[in-house]
């Protein structure tokens, strides 16, 4: 089953052409090790919320941007392998320096519980992060099948919803500290993928408008207040 190390940082924005440099640079070490895609994304459309949001995350400041991205490998054993490999044969060293607060990213390993459709390779995405009651499970890949039906008619080219499997407390910021995750709530990193931000946008005014009320379910299985969401467009992706 494929796994996903998931990665949200802030980046200053006068340093974009930095990033993108720095994950060029990087890739070719993670597909040394068995990696086999990385993805970054630029935040354009990354709201403020009142209770949890992308920017509290990492705690990005006015001359920030908020970037998504994640690194996908066969298995989690892969992955893990790999990690440990990278820090015991020097690899890591031969990376260029982060052109950005690497206190700030935070990060975590995801395994796939629902997907469809080219999640990836497209220009644009849009990236969410949630705490889900470990309990409701089930009941959460039902309502993301329901909710991909809707955006597929609406010209969505994919999704993953992806459940935390090792993700780390960290010392200044993590994925529960960003979603306010409370006692036995997992951590998931999902992602739906656009031919472009046009199509996005005009789907959600589409759904917004054509929704009754009486379709939501009486009760989410997650706390929909603490969910965060964003568009992000694509400023390197190995597979192209």
């Amino acid at each position: 089953m494929p796994y996903y190390t998931g990665l949200i940082a802030a980046v200053p924005t006068a340093r974009k052409q930095d990033y993108i440099d720095h994950a060029a640079a990087s890739w070719p070490v993670f597909q040394a090790h068995g990696a086999t895609r990385m993805v970054e994304t630029w935040g354009v459309d990354v709201p403020k919320g009142h209770t949890t949001d992308f920017h509290r995350t990492v705690e990005a400041g006015d001359d920030e941007t908020v970037v998504f991205s994640w690194i996908a490998w066969p298995d989690r054993a892969a992955c893990d392998t790999a990690w440990q490999a990278m820090e015991e044969d020097g690899s890591m060293a031969t990376i260029p320096e982060m052109p950005f607060d690497g206190s700030r990213m935070v990060f975590g390993g995801f395994s796939p519980v629902f997907d469809q459709g080219e999640p990836m390779g497209s220009d644009y995405y849009q990236g969410f992060t949630l705490a889900v009651p470990g309990s409701n499970r089930a009941a959460y890949v039902d309502m993301a099948r329901q909710a991909w039906d809707m955006f597929a008619t609406r010209g969505a080219l994919g999704t993953v919803e992806a459940w935390g499997e090792d993700v780390p407390h960290g010392k200044r910021t993590d994925f529960y500290r960003a979603t306010k995750a409370e006692e036995n709530e997992v951590p998931v990193f999902s992602w739906i993928s656009w031919p472009d931000r046009a199509t996005c946008d005009a789907a959600a005014k589409a759904m917004e408008a054509e929704m009754d009320p009486a379709d939501f379910p009486s009760e989410m299985p997650f706390d929909g207040k603490r969910m965060m969401w964003g568009g992000f467009e694509t400023i390197f992706d190995s597979g192209n």
